[in-house]
């Protein structure tokens, strides 16, 4: 990917310019609005403010950007059709839908992160856009762009099956800011025909939980519950942990069932990934395997220790490919990683590995 060397190094006062923003929202007021948030910080500064995606695609199309502010209700080509496009055209740049349509539980905020939005931001209606809204949009600006400051891992990037050498009987999947875009991916390159069962750990509120299973469901192209607490965990099965309750498997006489609790874990999530992972560990030792794919924080790295513990085996998304390299990060760096791979290369191995 070029990039202009402007954008990455200090200049001639040995300070690091300001991230450049391009605002693409139908109305005045906003662009107004939200450019005057943009320029009141000191690390970013708007490049562009334009009103339509086509505007905004030419402009991408002649000049490099960090961050797209993209608006969702506008005339012409709206926001959601035109996010494949943007993503494109900005040539890695990260996109933070701010629209009053990503309000919490909206289908359109999951969609949205799904086709590849960096994270969403509900925008207040004209005339209340005061309050904690400039710092908020400051926060999550400065959370994008930070997402790749971890220092390189011990481990190796591996492209072959060797990865995971063994049987598995499970595989748990943690995510967070940009999982849901690596999810849709890593799922596409799994058949249909895979029937070990996926449980799936992803930050989200709660009321985001039966639109986003839904949206497993289709993306994975088998059946995708909302866990509940003592559900079976059953062949050709995708479970995600619901968004107040950590999701946990305990071993039957017939099988395996889900045991959700919500007792504060080492990362303040919830759900976590590592209850999660930790209970795998226990219950399937080596039969497990572990999927740590684009997240702030470090959620995932003490559960994916009790893997490699036990045995099993972690497959981590790579920097290049994740929003945030946090999560995948933190492991890599433990040196837990048996491969560090783009999560649709992922999602082929472990087809691979599971294949009957």
């Amino acid at each position: 990917m070029a990039v202009a060397l402007s954008s990455i190094l200090p200049d001639s006062r040995g300070t690091v310019p300001p991230a450049q923003v391009l605002i693409v929202d139908d109305s005045v007021v906003a662009r107004s609005v939200l450019g005057r948030m943009v320029d009141g910080t000191r690390r970013f500064r708007v490049a562009a403010a334009l009103g339509d995606v086509r505007g905004a695609l030419d402009y991408l199309d002649t000049h490099h950007v960090d961050i797209v502010l993209l608006d969702i209700d506008m005339p012409g080509i709206d926001g959601l059709t035109a996010l494949p496009d943007v993503i494109a055209a900005g040539k890695g740049a990260k996109v933070l839908i701010v629209s009053s349509s990503a309000d919490e539980g909206a289908a359109v905020t999951v969609q949205a992160l799904a086709l590849g939005a960096a994270d969403t931001l509900v925008k207040p209606g004209i005339g209340t856009f005061g309050g904690r809204f400039a710092e908020v949009l400051e926060e999550r600006l400065s959370r994008l762009m930070d997402g790749h400051a971890e220092p390189l891992p011990h481990a190796k990037p591996s492209a072959g099956p060797v990865a995971a050498p063994h049987d598995f009987d499970i595989v748990a999947v943690g995510a967070s800011t940009g999982g849901i875009h690596a999810l849709s991916q890593f799922l596409r390159a799994i058949p249909a025909s895979f029937q070990i069962p996926i449980l799936v750990t992803q930050h989200l509120p709660i009321s985001f939980m039966g639109y986003f299973a839904a949206q497993l469901a289709v993306l994975g192209g088998r059946p995708c519950e909302v866990a509940s607490d003592r559900m079976r965990v059953r062949p050709g099965r995708i479970i995600v942990a619901p968004g107040d309750a950590h999701m946990r498997v305990v071993k039957m006489s017939d099988g395996w069932a889900v045991r959700l609790s919500d007792e504060r874990s080492l990362s303040g999530c919830m759900p976590s990934v590592d209850p999660m992972f930790e209970s795998i560990a226990d219950v399937f030792g080596k039969r497990a395997l572990g999927v740590v794919l684009s997240g702030m924080g470090r959620d995932g790295a003490e559960g994916a220790r009790h893997l490699v513990e036990a045995g099993a085996r972690i497959l981590v998304q790579d920097r290049e490919s994740s929003t945030i390299w946090g999560m995948p990060g933190a492991v890599a760096n433990a040196g837990h990683a048996s491969a560090i791979l783009p999560p649709d290369e992922i999602g082929r191995l472990v087809a691979w590995q599971g294949r009957a």
